[in-house]
């Protein structure tokens, strides 16, 4: 017996939700990710090092430079902290962060990551999670859409940066929405 697709509505953000335009240049530094994503600066500073999630935006070059994240990366970041609260072994999230990159931005939100502990799954219909579920294969399942709203939701209430040109400028202004104005007028009070 074929199982009956799952309603569109009861999907949510499971994946078909659209989902806003992002400014590519809004970098965020280390402790700002940390606290988003809920993992220490050594972690990320590791991950860092090793390739696992390395900023897009701005790379430390020497001392006294920042890492940069671009919202992309802060949002695989969290997947990656996901998979290794529910035992993933490193080895595996590596694999899942490689097929994720190979995905555009806006075709992460229709990813949803299943596993049963051992291996990752990328699924990007009902129909894949339902197979995967019958098949025994997935035990526990991560909506990167409902995870993207997370990070959005979070990262919506903390300072973002431009990354800096070679004398030490913004390569350009960050653009002035009204919660920015009112932070700005805060601080300069």
């Amino acid at each position: 017996m074929e199982p009956s697709p799952v309603p569109r509505a009861a999907q949510g953000l499971l994946f078909d939700e659209d989902l806003p335009a992002l400014d590519e240049q809004a970098g965020y530094r280390g402790p700002t990710v940390c606290r988003v994503v809920g993992i220490t600066y050594r972690q990320l500073d590791y991950w860092a090092r090793t390739d696992l999630v390395a900023p897009s935006i701005q790379e430390a070059d020497g001392s006294g430079t920042q890492r940069l994240y671009g919202f992309r990366d802060v949002l695989v970041l969290k997947v990656v902290k996901r998979l290794v609260d529910t035992g993933v072994a490193l080895n595996q999230i590596r694999v899942a962060i490689s097929h994720l990159r190979e995905h555009g931005i806006e075709e992460l939100a229709q990813i949803t990551l299943m596993s049963d502990g051992a291996s990752v799954f990328e699924c990007t219909s009902a129909d894949e999670v339902i197979d995967l579920i019958q098949g025994g294969q997935g035990v526990f399942g991560i909506a990167v859409g409902r995870v993207w709203r997370e990070v959005e939701g979070k990262l919506s209430e903390l300072p973002s940066e431009r990354p800096l040109d070679a004398s030490g400028r913004t390569t350009s202004p960050a653009p002035m929405d009204e919660l920015a104005a009112r932070r700005a007028a805060r601080r300069a009070r």
